[in-house]
């Protein structure tokens, strides 16, 4: 992959489309169908401005209270917004009305909340714990019946697929066990978008179905 620049956010966005459009083409796949958030925790509104500048459009944020600092300052931007933390229940109503797409719902509380503030439908997605790693978000494979059905029954919902976060492991070709098992389940429930694959791994998320990456630190550098 090479050394990061970061200071060249349009150089790096070049960079990851060579590395989608390789990934693609291995995958016999069309790579208008996948598409990238950039991930823009503790990136600045002027970093992000750039970014736009150099043809990103869909920006993910981790964290709420980060995010509305960015959204007063980049007003006027044709930027999509995607939540894609944790979500606390005491903070989803606020999610609701400030992003366009949720990635990590996890429990039917935070659906029926995020359901009951929204004023537009909401595009949203399902995150699944693949794996035991602590500290990490999402619902069993045992719970995801119950909880796709809880989002299917919110009118403000509109259910596109299932994320999922993998250990970070070395070897990137170690986590293709847990893409093919999200592609598995999102298959098994007919639902065809998945949210995984970051900066380390995506071109192995690719392979095995991405239809949304998401990338930080290959566009923007190490967080500091």
């Amino acid at each position: 992959m090479g050394a990061i620049d970061i200071t060249h956010i349009a150089e790096n966005y070049r960079k990851i489309q060579r590395r989608i459009q390789d990934a693609a083409d291995r995958s016999k796949r069309d790579p208008e169908s996948i598409r990238l958030v950039a991930v823009t925790k503790t990136v600045s509104a002027d970093r992000i401005r750039e970014a736009f500048a150099s043809g990103i459009r869909h920006i993910g944020e981790n964290r709420f209270q980060d995010a509305l600092v960015k959204f007063d300052s980049l007003q006027g931007l044709d930027l999509t917004w995607h939540f894609i933390g944790h979500i606390q229940t005491n903070k989803a109503k606020r999610i609701a009305e400030q992003f366009q797409w949720i990635h990590s719902i996890d429990r039917v509380e935070v659906a029926e909340k995020l359901d009951r503030a929204a004023a537009k439908p909401l595009l949203v997605f399902i995150e699944v714990k693949l794996h035991e790693e602590p500290n990490k978000s999402g619902v069993s494979e045992a719970q995801l019946p119950e909880l796709i059905a809880a989002v299917r029954g919110c009118p403000q919902l509109r259910l596109q697929g299932l994320m999922s976060v993998p250990p970070y492991l070395d070897n990137p070709e170690e986590v293709r066990p847990y893409f093919r098992k999200l592609r598995e389940l999102g298959l098994a429930f007919n639902l065809h978008e998945l949210s995984m694959g970051m900066t380390h791994d995506f071109e192995i998320a690719i392979e095995e179905g991405a239809t949304w990456i998401r990338v930080g630190t290959g566009l923007f550098g190490s967080r500091t």
